[in-house]
């Protein structure tokens, strides 16, 4: 229920989006509204704003590959004696989305920040979609690495369980453990979904799709692998017709 309620909610921000303006840039592209308060609108209540679509966003992005988890969490609590299994598995995924709500604040202070610099600095404004490129061809490049290798390992999907801890303080910080690990195993999809555009509805299901798979479907590494392939030709091409 809180998946189906969370992605609708989210389509439906990604549909209300088009009608709010972008400021068009130097170098020919549109900065999003998200990072900049709307009129009227203090900076407090931009980052507001920015961290209510972005839980909403990450909770239906992430339940498809955390549920498994969470259920074996459960199972784990319940061989523990615990008395109430499904509450401690509850307050683990509590803590895991609070360690990506904390993510997301730091994605919208550099997001605001980047975005304050490109409209008062327009030889900044025109490096935009070359910077987007090129960013997303080292996240496609970083799907290789050995480290993402390692990352998928720690974030548990399709074969890890987390340590079933005593009590509600344990099972927050269960969780909080997982979602550190996965917010950087996901680092890579994640920064192509920033820079190639953050509610753009059709991305954003690529990059769940590619997540989900990562965690779930074996061999890991090749899936990773073949998700890296796309992200590094889509940056590579993207940065050569920016450059040209």
């Amino acid at each position: 229920m809180l998946f189906v309620a969370a992605t609708v909610v989210t389509i439906l921000s990604c549909a209300s989006m088009t009608t709010m303006s972008a400021v068009p840039m130097a170098g020919g592209w549109l900065l999003s509204g998200i990072w900049l308060p709307l009129c009227g609108q203090s900076w407090l209540e931009t980052a507001a704003c920015f961290l209510g679509m972005w839980l909403t966003m990450m909770v239906a992005m992430m339940l498809p590959s955390l549920i498994p988890v969470l259920w074996r969490y459960r199972l784990a609590a319940v061989e523990a004696g615990a008395c109430r299994p499904g509450q401690l598995a509850a307050l683990a995924g509590t803590g895991y989305f609070i360690i990506w709500t904390g993510f997301g604040l730091l994605v919208f202070l550099v997001g605001a920040a980047l975005a304050q610099a490109a409209m008062q600095f327009h030889s900044l404004g025109r490096l935009g979609p070359a910077a987007g490129a090129l960013i997303v061809l080292i996240a496609g490049l970083s799907q290789f690495s050995d480290w993402k290798a390692q990352r998928l390992t720690d974030c548990g999907g399709g074969s890890g369980a987390l340590p079933a801890r005593p009590g509600a303080t344990g099972a927050v910080r269960t969780g909080a453990a997982l979602g550190l690990r996965c917010c950087m195993s996901c680092a890579g999809p994640m920064a192509v979904l920033i820079a190639g555009g953050l509610m753009d509805l059709r991305l954003m299901l690529c990059v769940t799709l590619a997540v989900t798979a990562e965690r779930l479907l074996p061999p890991k590494s090749r899936i990773a692998s073949a998700t890296g392939v796309v992200m590094a030709a889509t940056g590579l091409l993207s940065l050569v017709q920016a450059l040209g």
